[in-house]
């Protein structure tokens, strides 16, 4: 059995890393287990204290024999239910706690209709839980899906859940899910003049971490207002390392469908800032992207209204470019669609300010206008590239 881990320094970390991967190779099965699935390992922390959970729909455990046809999975709020822990209430990031609200969409707290939890956004206004919020909450449970990218916002909640935890003195639990894009590290560095909830810290887009080893950097970089730090257990994976592919059973946001959408969403993601659409309002959103303002193609689509994206960007236009469903997985950020679609553009203004704030730094724009080839704007990278893997190492506990 895998030990629960509760990091304390950087030389713990590095200890319990090696009896974590010593105790991962004794393992029969070769299964990822989620810290969720974990239950022997957290629930004692539980038993007799007020809870409060942050968890959407991925916050899952999957139950039954694993040769049925349809996967069958309980939501970790029910499962802690039924073990008569006294949850409290449920905070939910973007999307909400059901997963279903638009990207940017304000999430407005109401009632779990299956549970008749509260439910409190930590999107909108309120992206940090208030001291209020946590009155009377004995130890929080961070427990949501993330997909490796530093513009996904769910690392930018935990940041603020964290936070707030340590100000109030609670201790936060996180139950560690694998990172679909954490075979890799790579992308511009965030300068912190452009800091924002799509960027709160100095990583690269892609930083090669698991939700876990993430926290465990915001709290030993002391990333959190004033330098304070969280009181931070974590329930960690079993046989995962950073090269394990995982297929995520649950879409951990409406506009990311699947496998192919998480792997290329690093990459099109870029497009969000400009006057080209990744495909949203289409049924393969992060698979695609295309714009009226680029060359007429083989290749079109007509954005409209659906799940995850109401107003779609270029909504009931044609737009031109490319398919990209059946492109090999990346192993590195791909440039080349962000700077053909730009040389192609006819529109008076490609890029918008959305742009810096998803690239982290103003850099990357003007090496795109100017173009710079691909090859140099990688090689720009390259300094503080090295300099965050060495900070990187410090938090790991896979390999």
């Amino acid at each position: 059995m895998i030990p629960l881990v509760r990091f304390k320094s950087t030389y713990l970390i590095l200890l319990l890393s090696i009896s974590f991967t010593l105790t991962s190779c004794a393992q029969k099965s070769t299964e990822i287990k989620v810290g969720a699935a974990q239950t022997n390992l957290y629930v004692h922390l539980l038993k007799g204290k007020n809870v409060a959970i942050i968890a959407n729909q991925t916050s899952v455990i999957e139950k039954g024999e694993k040769r049925k046809k349809k996967r069958e999975f309980v939501h970790l709020v029910d499962s802690l239910i039924s073990l008569d822990i006294n949850i409290k209430k449920v905070f939910a990031p973007e999307h909400g706690f059901r997963g279903k609200a638009d990207a940017g969409e304000v999430v407005k707290d109401g009632i779990d209709t299956k549970t008749g939890l509260p439910i409190i956004s930590l999107y909108g206004k309120n992206k940090k839980p208030s001291a209020t919020q946590l009155e009377g909450i004995d130890v929080l449970v961070f427990d949501i899906q993330d997909v490796g990218a530093r513009f996904y916002t769910y690392i930018s909640s935990l940041h603020y859940v964290m936070e707030a935890a340590a100000e109030a003195g609670i201790p936060l639990i996180i139950l560690d899910r694998p990172n679909p894009n954490g075979h890799y590290i790579d992308g511009p560095v965030l300068e912190m003049e452009h800091k924002s909830f799509v960027g709160m810290h100095p990583v690269p887009v892609v930083y090669g971490m698991t939700i876990s080893e993430y926290g465990q950097m915001i709290n030993g970089e002391k990333w959190l207002k004033n330098g304070i730090q969280c009181d931070l257990t974590v329930i960690p994976l079993q046989n995962y390392t950073h090269h394990s592919r995982y297929i995520l059973p649950i879409k951990p946001s409406p506009n990311l469908p699947n496998d192919k959408s998480i792997n290329l969403y690093p990459s099109l993601c870029f497009f969000e800032g400009t006057n080209v659409s990744a495909g949203r309002g289409t049924e393969t959103q992060f698979q695609i992207y295309g714009s009226p303002f680029l060359a007429k193609s083989q290749f079109s689509f007509i954005p409209q209204s659906n799940e995850g994206a109401k107003y779609p960007k270029h909504k009931n236009k044609e737009c031109f470019g490319e398919d990209l469903t059946a492109h090999k997985d990346l192993s590195q950020l791909n440039l080349a669609w962000l700077i053909k679609a730009n040389k192609q553009n006819t529109s008076k203004k490609f890029f918008n300010a959305f742009f810096t704030k998803l690239a982290g730094t103003e850099k990357l724009q003007q090496q795109i206008e100017q173009g710079t080839p691909e090859k140099e704007i990688r090689k720009s990278w390259k300094k503080e590239l090295n300099t965050f893997k060495k900070t990187r190492k410090n938090y790991l506990i896979y390999n």
